[in-house]
């Protein structure tokens, strides 16, 4: 897919947004550090931790809530929306964490996971009892945290503008959170369910999860809150959302195809973890439908194995790609992305709007990382 970069004024915007953001996710999390600093030195490790992976994030989130907040006519970069990028990032990073928890993942963004991190600790420091549960409790404790850092600054941020905007604001939050917490149950129930005998059922429920799990709270959200905080009325915020839904789909199917096919040293994950996590993404289940006989029986015992190698990796690539399921999800997102821009060119926005989501969805569905 070509790229069509933004006029450097744009890019010049968007990445002050990205630091700005940074600066403030990291500066909400050292002001919790500060406040709780008198419980004790035990805790400071939360937020050592919390800083060192909030760190490196792509900011991706943000930059959507920024185009959605400029399209619908918002002032400059700075202040309420920053701040609202700042939560969405957070908000973000609490869900990963407990998400590395659920999946067993060993990292994240290039680092160990946060439960991994507090299992370490517990083992330098000669701890009592288990590290493994020591860790886990640690990162779902540092998930909540994050939570709370997430909100004051969504709160924070829809505070600074007009009360109908507010409302718009919050309901948008409120949707999102919970929707995630909703896709995030039923992806671990799609990881345990048996596989079905009628291939459309496991498919279905592959596409449920992107979409409340991820395509949304990654894309759709980001870009109506923006909006809505900009002044958007709700026949405006329904035209983002339907931009929204086709791209963050895209990306998250981009995603699952990184997850198996991915360069870990551009990725910060080994190669093929998604299939260690038995994680049942399209990209797999489209695999179930499509494989010959043995190679199902293959892919079935693999699928969750933490000590699948690399040579077993290898294997099952070459399952996805011969059985078409990796071509197929290809053209997914290719049918995805076209949703999406042409959802754009039917909005009527003002043509620098339209440059800069063209070029934030490049960036999302494109990626390599």
């Amino acid at each position: 897919m070509p790229s069509t970069p933004l006029p450097s004024p744009g890019d010049r915007a968007l990445e002050a947004l990205r630091d700005a953001v940074s600066a403030r996710v990291l500066s909400s999390v050292a002001g919790l550090a500060g406040h709780f600093e008198p419980v004790g030195p035990e805790i400071a490790v939360q937020f050592d931790v919390a800083g060192v992976l909030l760190a490196r994030g792509k900011r991706l989130r943000a930059a959507f809530a920024a185009a959605g907040w400029r399209c619908a006519g918002g002032a400059d970069l700075t202040g309420p929306i920053v701040r609202a990028g700042s939560g969405l990032e957070l908000f973000q990073m609490a869900a990963l964490v407990h998400d590395d928890l659920m999946d067993g993942s060993h990292t994240r963004r290039g680092l160990p996971a946060a439960h991994r991190q507090f299992a370490a600790l517990h083992t330098e420091l000669a701890m009592l009892g288990d590290a493994e549960n020591f860790g886990a409790a640690g990162a779902i404790l540092l998930g909540d945290l994050l939570l709370v850092a997430a909100t004051a600054d969504l709160n924070g941020a829809l505070d600074e503008v007009a009360e109908a905007a507010r409302l718009r604001g919050r309901a948008i939050v409120e949707e999102m959170m919970a929707e995630v917490t909703i896709g995030q149950y039923l992806d671990i129930y799609a990881q345990s369910a048996p596989w079905s005998d009628d291939p459309r059922v496991d498919l279905d429920r592959a596409r449920r999860v992107i979409r409340a799990k991820s395509a949304r709270y990654s894309v759709e959200h980001p870009l109506a809150l923006g909006a809505a905080m900009a002044g958007a009325d709700e026949a405006a915020i329904s035209q983002y959302r339907a931009i929204g839904l086709p791209v963050g789909e895209a990306f998250q199917l981009r995603d699952d195809v990184l997850g198996v096919f991915g360069d870990p040293a551009v990725t910060g994950k080994p190669a093929g973890d998604d299939l260690r996590e038995g994680k049942r993404t399209v990209l797999v289940t489209l695999a179930m439908t499509r494989a010959a006989g043995a190679d199902v029986t293959l892919l079935r015992g693999a699928l969750g194995r933490a000590d699948l190698d690399a040579d077993e990796v290898e294997e099952i690539r070459a399952i996805l790609t011969r059985s078409g399921a990796l071509a197929q999800v290809e053209q997914l997102i290719q049918d995805r992305t076209d949703a999406g821009f042409a959802a754009i060119d039917a909005a009527g926005l003002p043509h620098d709007a339209v440059d800069w989501l063209q070029h934030l969805a490049r960036a999302a569905i494109s990626r390599t990382a």
